[in-house]
């Protein structure tokens, strides 16, 4: 788990800042998390930090990132 800031949702992804100044957009995050937050909509969770759990994955070659859990602090 990691800490992170939650910072927009744009073009399909999920753009987060983590605590060592990286930025990360994930294409997908886990049905549970969006069904507790609406991160497409909800203007009051930016910049909100989080513990974030995520897998990395590969398809076709390319870099694929899922949000697997997401805690407030």
């Amino acid at each position: 788990m990691r800490t992170a800031a939650f910072k927009s949702y744009e073009n399909g992804y999920y753009n987060f800042w983590f605590e060592n100044g990286e930025e990360l957009a994930f294409e997908d995050v886990h049905p549970r998390v969006l069904k507790q937050f609406d991160l497409k909509n909800d203007k009051t969770l930016i910049d909100r930090d989080f513990k974030i759990t995520f897998v990395e994955d590969e398809v076709d070659d390319e870099m694929y990132y899922r949000v697997e859990s997401l805690k407030p602090l």
